[in-house]
């Protein structure tokens, strides 16, 4: 799917050491009350394992994000912009490229500290349905309501 500033592809094998590194930049500078170091390059792999995975990209083939969804359960895992992209439009471009957005019934959980992640995903139609607790901290489940 393409737009004027982005176009959204699936992953390729070569796209892994860059989405690592935006997976890695953006969870050291985003959830700043978790010890940096607890967060590991390698655990990209491990927690994309499965996922079927979107990359964002602009009019240079710069990858800008990516998203990582669970189809089975329609599972939105993760969803990354590098720092200087975040508010770009990337995550917008990314959400509206899923199928059958926004009709299909998604759902994510989003860290409660995460202010700037869960004012995202409210904008774009998530409701919170449910909260719980991680060893990053307390999350809220977030869900697409039933659409026409």
């Amino acid at each position: 799917m393409a737009s004027d500033t982005w176009t959204i592809r699936a992953a390729a094998g070569a796209d892994g050491a860059q989405l690592a590194d935006i997976y890695l930049t953006v969870r050291r500078a985003t959830f700043t009350w978790v010890e940096p170091g607890q967060f590991r390059r390698e655990d990209f792999a491990t927690q994309s394992r499965g996922e079927e995975l979107f990359v964002c990209e602009n009019r240079d083939a710069e990858i800008a994000g990516f998203l990582a969804l669970w189809p089975p359960q329609n599972f939105i895992h993760m969803l990354y912009v590098r720092p200087a992209l975040q508010g770009s439009g990337a995550g917008s471009a990314l959400l509206k490229a899923l199928p059958e957005w926004p009709t299909r019934r998604y759902r994510l959980k989003c860290l409660v500290h995460n202010h700037r992640a869960r004012g995202f995903y409210l904008k774009h139609g998530f409701e919170i349905v449910g909260s719980g607790w991680s060893a990053e901290g307390s999350y809220n489940d977030m869900q697409l309501p039933p659409r026409g």
